[in-house]
């Protein structure tokens, strides 16, 4: 899979309305069809930081969502509540969906 980590620093008067900003085009890249995941948080020490975790199925299906509309209209939405240039991570990994972490490993083994 395609895993991605982009970290948004947004301009103040944004940090409160960054999620209504990028709705449309988070609700339009999560019914993509090679999209397993695409969720937003905001950092817990600095309210002006969004983070956003996200996962394609491969590097086609990763293409497909930078060559569609809503991608280009998202990033258009986006760019003027931007305070710098985003922080990424992409990279293929194995796997379609999150691991379990065994050091916290919940269930009857595991007391």
């Amino acid at each position: 899979m395609i895993f991605i980590v982009v970290k948004f620093k947004v301009l103040p008067n944004y940090k409160n309305t960054w999620l209504s900003i990028t709705r449309e085009f988070s609700t339009n890249t999560r019914a993509e069809e090679g999209n397993l995941w695409y969720q937003w948080s905001r950092s817990v020490d600095h309210d002006d930081e969004y983070i956003l975790v996200e996962a394609f199925r491969d590097s086609q299906a990763g293409e497909v969502h930078v060559a569609s509309e809503h991608f280009r209209k998202g990033l258009e939405a986006m760019r003027p509540g931007l305070a710098e240039t985003p922080h990424i991570i992409h990279t293929e990994i194995p796997g379609t969906d999150w691991s379990r972490m065994s050091e916290l490993a919940i269930g009857a083994t595991s007391r």
